[in-house]
């Protein structure tokens, strides 16, 4: 894959695309070389964990790329229903199986949207159309937006 700084240069969904890429292996590495209860500790008074901050991201990017570009329900899909359930870790979850995951939901990301043009307007979002250059944006603002607040998380639980 290839980084934001090694596309400094190219067209717009290249750059688009790497962003995404850089924030998506970001957000994994928050996971690296904490425990499982590490990873499920909270810290803040909401359900906010470094492992669920990873199932909210791997949701998001489902909703946008399955259910808003490739028309899927979320009942279909499999989804819960809004972003505060997304964030819910349950006893089976692990960092391994929630990072399979989340790369699983990347590649199907990567392979819906692959035919389509930026300017490609899609229906399959229920609060309207939008083009696909927005739902990059979009989920590049919400991964941007949830490594911060991994990172912050990280830097607590390795600094207890």
């Amino acid at each position: 894959m290839t980084g934001a700084f090694e596309v400094l240069v190219d067209d717009d969904r290249t750059q688009l695309e790497a962003f995404i890429e850089d924030y998506r292996i970001a957000i994994e590495a928050t996971l690296d070389g904490v425990t499982e209860e590490q990873a499920r500790r909270q810290l803040v008074p909401s359900a906010t964990t470094l492992l669920g901050l990873l199932k909210h991201v791997t949701w998001m990017q489902r909703v946008w790329f399955e259910e808003c570009i490739g028309g899927g329900t979320r009942v279909a899909l499999g989804l819960v229903r809004n972003p505060a359930e997304s964030f819910v870790v349950v006893d089976d979850d692990t960092i391994d199986g929630v990072i399979a995951a989340h790369r699983q939901a990347c590649a199907t990301a990567r392979a819906v949207v692959a035919p389509l043009s930026l300017d490609a307007v899609v229906t399959g979002h229920r609060t309207g159309p939008r083009t696909v250059q927005w739902v990059y944006l979009q989920v590049l603002r919400e991964l941007a937006h949830h490594c911060g607040h991994a990172d912050i998380l990280r830097e607590q639980i390795l600094a207890a």
